[in-house]
């Protein structure tokens, strides 16, 4: 019932308007044929129905394109009433004027007609703007409301999202956990086998124990490093201010036996200040400089790591010399577990690019890689600039 409402008022409004502008073009018409008849001159039979039908036309024209002038339906009768309030004021200032006027307004059939016909139109021209403008106001309130109501599922969404996310974080958490126990027991007994009864074992039997006893320290490191993944967000410490050229260092110093031992050559521009966890970020450095040396190849690693600044935010990068990636796999590298090489090519557990990842998106930021195989690749992550280090306004 609400519906067809509107569609009738916009209708009937339509109609009023299409009569008065036919009603006026008839007037024009009928002054025409009367003045033809009685000889009146051409001028004057041009200029008194023009200054009618012009108007009567334009009503007609008007009120057939009212779809096409932007206005909403539900306005159409904002239009009529113009309409009729403008012949109303013009109509009751000529009667007013007929009564207070000594002998009356002369020739009342052409003044009446011509006056009418112009304050009809001059009401369409205002009703169209204010219909216009009511329609831009009406469209803005349900585009706010529409937008309220988007942000409010968004916010419902993001809820859900979060709820889900702290319900993985805790299913991964409680899983990894409850399995390191029965984990160091297959290890421990494994060990054991291994060291009392290897006399007794065949050489397939030895095969078969090493890959036991290898799997089993494999899933210990899994399960380490999605404890890790899994309390990036919930057991992460409070952002301070974090001197990141100091933890490279101390980082380089964890590794100087790696270094030595490959020969690789670690360089570095000065880095800067940020805010941030600073036991994540070390994370994130060990990770990218332990894959710049893995991934070197046959020549001694070259690894190089600079800062740029850009605006509001830091970019790092830790470029190599090594390997390198296809292009179509520099997404891969950061899923969880996703691993490019076997196991017997190169160590890991496939979690380290995706444990960068996520403490980088948790201090604000985002992380990309930029490789061809074989031509060493750059690993870039942005960081926010210090708030210390900000313009002030």
């Amino acid at each position: 019932m609400d519906r067809r409402i509107p569609s009738v008022s916009a209708a009937t409004a339509r109609r009023t308007i299409l009569a008065l502008g036919l009603l006026y073009v008839a007037l024009a018409v009928a002054r025409a044929v009367v003045q033809v008849v009685n000889a009146a001159p051409i001028a004057s039979i041009l200029t008194i129905s023009g200054v009618i039908g012009v108007p009567g036309l334009v009503l007609l024209v008007g009120g057939y394109r009212l779809s096409e002038m932007d206005i909403r339906p539900e306005f159409y009768q904002t239009v009529a009433r113009w309409c009729l309030g403008g012949l109303g004021v013009i109509l009751g200032v000529l009667v007013l004027l007929q009564i207070l006027t000594v002998g009356g307004i002369p020739d009342p059939n052409r003044t009446y007609p011509v006056f009418t016909a112009l304050g009809s139109t001059a009401g369409f021209g205002v009703g169209i703007y204010a219909a216009q403008a009511r329609t831009q106001a009406r469209e803005v309130e349900l585009r706010n409301r529409e937008l309220r109501r988007a942000q409010r599922e968004l916010e419902d969404t993001i809820n859900r999202l979060r709820t889900s996310n702290d319900r993985l974080e805790q299913f991964a958490y409680a899983a990894s956990h409850d399995l390191q126990e029965p984990l160091r027991m297959v290890s421990s007994y494994l060990r054991l086998i291994d060291q009392r009864y290897d006399d007794a074992l065949d050489e397939d039997g030895r095969e078969f124990l090493a890959f036991a006893v290898d799997g089993a320290d494999r899933m210990r490191a899994m399960i380490h490093g999605l404890l890790d993944y899994s309390r990036i967000e919930s057991q992460g410490e409070p952002f301070t201010s974090v001197d990141l050229e100091a933890v490279f260092d101390d980082v380089r110093a964890d590794y100087r036996m790696l270094i030595a031992e490959t020969g690789a050559r670690v360089t570095t521009d000065p880095l800067p200040r940020v805010e941030g966890d600073e036991s994540q970020l070390r994370q994130v450095f060990q990770n990218l400089l332990s894959n710049a040396i893995q991934y070197s190849g046959e020549e001694p690693p070259i690894v190089h790591v600079r800062a740029e600044r850009r605006g509001s935010e830091w970019l790092l990068s830790v470029r190599d010399e090594g390997i390198g990636i296809d292009p179509q796999d520099s997404d891969r590298i950061f899923e969880l577990f996703d691993r490019l090489h076997s196991r017997d090519e190169y160590a890991g557990t496939g979690i380290g690019l995706a444990l960068c990842e996520r403490i980088v998106e948790r201090h604000g930021g985002t992380i990309w890689v930029d490789s061809d195989r074989g031509e060493g690749a750059t690993v870039f992550f942005t960081l926010p600039v210090s708030v210390a280090d900000s313009p002030r306004g």
